[in-house]
């Protein structure tokens, strides 16, 4: 309305929202260039993520290792630089932009360029089939990596010991699985779009990179050789180097996914030491002592079982063996259809009278709930108290198939008891499992 009234006087119309001053205008592109930057910055060296899977990988180059590694280090640098400048290049030279990843009508920036190069025929896909190749062998840096990793980590005590153990294959499987599970995770948590998990990538690696080189410095002001003062500068700029890209592709892709390395880091760092506290903890009470054979007692062995077959009879055979009390456990619910527990004692009786020792003391449990495992644990620690000073020997009988798929056809109150028992037993119980195999 102004401007109307303004061109009707014979003036310029004026804008109904007032235009900001040059100074701020000024500012705000000067911020948003600046963001730019960073940004650019960030996407920048997510591309230098990779190299790292050579200082990883050292114990596996020839001896001299260090020197080896170097030398392939070197050479990888100076190809990765040769190929970011020629792809910059083309990139600029073909005016292609980027497009967002993971929406309708994608193509990578690789692709693009390659269309625009030599155009969509057999040669592209052959370039884009080799591209594909390629990332799917790059892929391997990390499972060949990762779990010497853990080896290294786990041989210091801050990971469990079964990281550092080697499979089959003579690989560390487990770390292996663990990485398969952890990146399909991921997958799938970022719906498979590969673009968002770069900023993961890169701030674990150039944190990396930050820890290493600080290590370094930390190094040479302990161990100060002929040439420490250099190698302390070259250590500390790479390591403030690393820490500015860190902090920097963490505020740029903080909403892009790299929210969790801020949460999962601190989070691993808790886990590590964790680790370490316990094994530390188990390495001080188990350490010393003086082995001795006096005051020994024999155990007081408790058995329980569902019904009577040969498998309960060999676990009470291997009881008796064991101990000269032995508590037969049943426990009895309303479902129940186990026959009366009377004739167990009887035979328990007949065949201690036989054998000319103390017979086995049957004790049935009613649980009118139909808790197993409970009932069994609250006796066995009952007999813990009523025994001061003496072992209990836990003597389960357990039904074993020869095949894995056979498992499931058989009921899981041993293993859940087994389970239970070492969880909230003392040093004073001794688990024993009577496996009775199932021929074929």
């Amino acid at each position: 309305i102004g401007g109307a009234r303004s061109l009707a006087a014979g003036g310029h119309p004026r804008p109904l929202v007032a235009p900001p001053h040059p100074a701020a205008a000024a500012g705000a592109l000067a911020a948003a260039g600046a963001w730019l930057l960073i940004r650019s910055f960030a996407s920048g060296c997510t591309a230098l993520t990779g190299i790292e899977a050579v200082s990883n990988g050292v114990p596996a180059f020839k001896e001299p290792a260090p020197q080896a590694a170097r030398r392939t280090l070197g050479v990888i640098a100076v190809i990765l630089a040769v190929l970011l400048a020629g792809i910059a290049y083309l990139i600029h030279a073909y005016g292609i932009v980027a497009t967002p990843p993971g929406e309708a009508g994608y193509r990578s920036v690789l692709a693009m360029m390659t269309a625009a190069a030599v155009g969509q025929g057999w040669f592209y896909y052959l370039t884009i089939a080799s591209i594909l190749l390629i990332l799917a062998l790059s892929a391997n840096t990390a499972f060949a990596g990762f779990p010497r990793l853990c080896r290294l980590i786990a041989e210091r005590g801050y990971l469990p010991s079964f990281f550092a153990v080697r499979g089959r294959r003579l690989v560390y499987s487990t770390g292996i699985l663990v990485l398969a599970a952890l990146a399909g995770a991921l997958l799938v948590f970022f719906g498979g779009v590969t673009d968002r998990l770069i900023p993961l990538f890169a701030i674990g690696a150039f944190l990396a990179f930050t820890l290493s080189q600080a290590g370094m410095v930390v190094h040479w002001l302990r161990h100060r050789d002929a040439r420490w003062r250099r190698n302390l500068a070259i250590n500390g700029a790479g390591a403030a180097a690393t820490a500015v890209t860190v902090g920097v592709v963490l505020v740029a892709k903080f909403d892009e996914g790299a929210w969790i390395t801020a949460i999962l880091i601190p989070g691993l760092v808790w886990f590590m030491l964790h680790v370490r506290r316990q094994y530390r903890r188990i390495a001080r009470q188990t350490a010393g002592g003086d082995f001795t054979l006096q005051g020994l007692q024999p155990p007081v062995a408790v058995v329980p079982i569902s019904h009577w077959n040969r498998a309960t009879q060999k676990a009470l055979r291997f009881a008796c063996m064991l101990a000269s009390e032995v508590h037969v456990l049943h426990i009895h619910s309303a479902d129940d259809d186990t026959p009366a527990t009377a004739a167990w004692q009887a035979r328990l009786n007949a065949a201690a009278a036989a054998a000319g020792r103390p017979a086995p003391t049957l004790t049935v449990i009613e649980s009118p709930f139909r808790f197993v495992v409970q009932p069994i644990v609250d006796f066995i620690l009952r007999q813990e108290r009523d025994h001061p000073g003496r072992e209990v020997a836990v003597v389960v009988p357990e039904v074993t198939a020869q095949h894995w798929e056979h498992f499931l056809l058989h009921n899981f109150h041993a293993t859940a008891l087994k389970a239970r028992l070492l969880v909230q037993g003392n040093q004073r119980t001794v688990v024993i499992d009577v496996p009775w195999y199932v021929q074929e």
